[in-house]
């Protein structure tokens, strides 16, 4: 016969005189009990006795026969009382003080570390004095004010997901408006391409029309000249007639003559149809930084708005950084500097072989860290670390710049070690001589550039180096040179040099397709757009420039850092 298995647990509990308090509470099992505990106030089966014996913070608990349970639990409010919980700083102790002084329940050994200072007659023991202790409206009050401020966090909890539901929707209606946009931007574009389209057939057609109409006028005349031709030979013997020919094959020999000249001007002509693309369309999109406007309410994101390409900026505004710190023995000395993604400012200070993170909240130097030789450049190699050159040895040193800046791994290199940029997990490396090295992040040398197209040297003393937003221009300092730029693939496009710019060192991007170049003997800093036009001199001597040696441009604050030679300040413009 069958059972159900409530009927079964039925009957088994009815076979035993006592069963297992926690079997039954946590595992739903009817187990037969042979021990009772007081400390824990229930019965034990012999697998949690044996428990009990096992755990130290268990051992010392009182079992008792499973028989005495019921006297024990009867005859409870006259036993001592004691503490069940434990010390989370000192795992296994009993939270049996109470200190008066601080209010709280602690063990034995934070009383011997932590409350030296307190008065003995103000350190309770909570078994001894729990009859003048323990208030039961004080239990009443805080289980009153643990339900309110449950019920509230509760309300508050379920506000949060609201929000976040809110939040994931406002995501999806902006993307969907993002999306909406693009396509009505996309249509404007196909619209205006098929006008573009429809125009080139036009033009087509008409030239068509136009050889058409040529050819007709070569064949026309080529046919008369082969019936002049024929009449010439017929005439033969009849000087009359060949006189009359020849009249004839004469005017007609002239109207074909002028009618080649033409035909073989318009020969010599381009190809007859061509499209030039608008590129004032192609710099104003490249120029974009984003469709639109995005807000984020309570700092929930920043705001970025769109904006198109500068042609020349000027300065708003200008402050300066104090970079110097308490334990520098020299004036600092700053060959480079980068903005990580968390815009924060990175500097090298040379002299102080340090490196320094500035906060550009407060405008001061937040962290820094030691480093063993002399740092020149610096760049990001990712979110969470920086590489820094170090020019006589030759060596790259990675530093975390996660929570605290400190040195990692090192690259040793057969060359000195420069200007370093980061593209596509590989280093860009100058010697501030004759060349730039491209290395995998592991230091394995994948090319070496030194030359142009036709074999010619370039360098004399490569330093700076950038990329352009997109990653297909490269631009590189060199001293007495000026800027050279190449394609991403490092080939070599151009050079420019100015007048108003001598030892060319620093160079960095505005996103937008503009290069900020640092003239260090000209103390300034030249602005170029990425074809290696000159478009103006942006900061100049008397805007407070001595012999700038870095630069790098925070995108959406519009400001523009400065580093120069032996000075503790770097130069922040803030630019419109």
């Amino acid at each position: 016969m069958a059972y159900s298995k409530s009927f079964q647990a039925k009957m088994s509990e009815e076979c035993f005189d006592f069963t297992c308090t926690t079997c039954e509470e946590s595992y739903n099992k009817i187990v037969e009990a042979v021990r009772y505990c007081i400390e824990c106030s229930g019965y034990c089966c012999q697998s949690c006795t044996d428990a009990h014996k096992a755990f130290p913070a268990l051992r010392n608990h009182n079992l008792l026969d499973a028989s005495q349970g019921s006297q024990a639990g009867n005859q409870q409010s006259t036993l001592p009382e004691f503490p069940t919980e434990r010390c989370s700083l000192h795992k296994g102790k009993i939270l049996d003080v109470y200190c008066q002084v601080h209010d709280d329940v602690v063990c034995s050994t934070c009383i011997a570390t932590n409350h030296k200072s307190c008065p003995e007659n103000s350190i309770h023991s909570v078994p001894d004095m729990i009859g003048t202790l323990y208030r039961l409206d004080d239990t009443k009050r805080i289980n009153r004010q643990l339900r309110k401020l449950m019920t509230s966090m509760k309300s508050m909890s379920k506000s949060k997901d609201e929000k976040l539901e809110a939040l994931k929707g406002a995501k999806h209606e902006a993307i969907e408006k993002v999306e909406l946009f693009e396509k009505a931007l996309k249509s404007m574009i196909g619209r205006a391409a098929e006008d573009s389209k429809s125009e080139i057939v036009t033009t087509y057609q008409e030239l068509e029309n136009d050889i058409l109409q040529d050819k007709h006028n070569v064949d026309t005349v080529d046919d008369e000249l082969q019936q002049l031709e024929g009449k010439l030979k017929r005439s033969e013997g009849n000087r009359a007639q060949r006189f009359v020919c020849s009249k004839q094959a004469d005017k007609k020999l002239k109207e074909a003559e002028r009618l080649k000249v033409n035909q073989d001007k318009r020969s010599n002509e381009d190809v007859p149809l061509s499209f030039t693309p608008n590129q004032s369309v192609m710099n104003y999109v490249k120029g974009l930084h984003g469709i639109g406007q995005v807000k984020g309410l309570h700092g929930i994101g920043q705001v970025k708005v769109s904006r198109k390409k500068v042609d020349m900026y000027r300065i708003k505004g200008h402050r300066d950084i104090d970079i110097r710190m308490t334990g520098d023995n020299e004036t600092c000395h700053s060959l480079g500097c980068c903005l990580t993604k968390d815009n924060k400012l990175i500097v090298t200070d040379q002299l102080n072989k340090k490196l320094k993170r500035i906060n550009l909240d407060t405008m001061s130097v937040e962290d820094y860290c030691k480093l063993d030789e002399t740092p020149c450049a610096i760049c990001c190699t990712d979110v969470k670390e920086v590489a820094v050159t170090y020019y006589s040895s030759g060596r790259i040193q990675f530093v975390s710049i996660h929570h605290k800046m400190s040195p990692t791994r090192q690259i040793k290199l057969p060359h000195a070690c420069y200007g370093i940029t980061s593209k596509n997990d590989k280093l860009y490396v100058t010697d501030h001589g004759s060349s730039l090295y491209v290395y995998n992040m592991t230091g394995t040398l994948l090319n070496t550039i030194t030359s142009n197209n036709s074999g010619t040297s370039l360098f004399s003393r490569s330093s700076h180096i950038t990329f352009n937003e997109i990653g297909d221009k490269m631009f590189v300092g060199d001293w007495n040179k000026g800027l050279f730029c190449y394609d991403g693939a490092g080939n070599y496009l151009s050079t420019s040099s100015d007048n108003d710019l001598k030892n060319v060192d620093g160079v960095c991007v505005d996103g937008y397709g503009n290069v900020f170049v640092v003239g260090s003997n000209s103390h300034n800093v030249v602005e170029y757009n990425e074809d290696g036009k000159k478009i103006g001199v942006i900061v100049q001597q008397q805007d407070g420039l001595c012999w700038p040696l870095s630069v790098c441009f925070h995108q959406e604050l519009n400001r523009l850092f400065v580093t120069m030679a032996s000075s503790n300040v770097v130069k922040m413009y803030e630019l419109e």
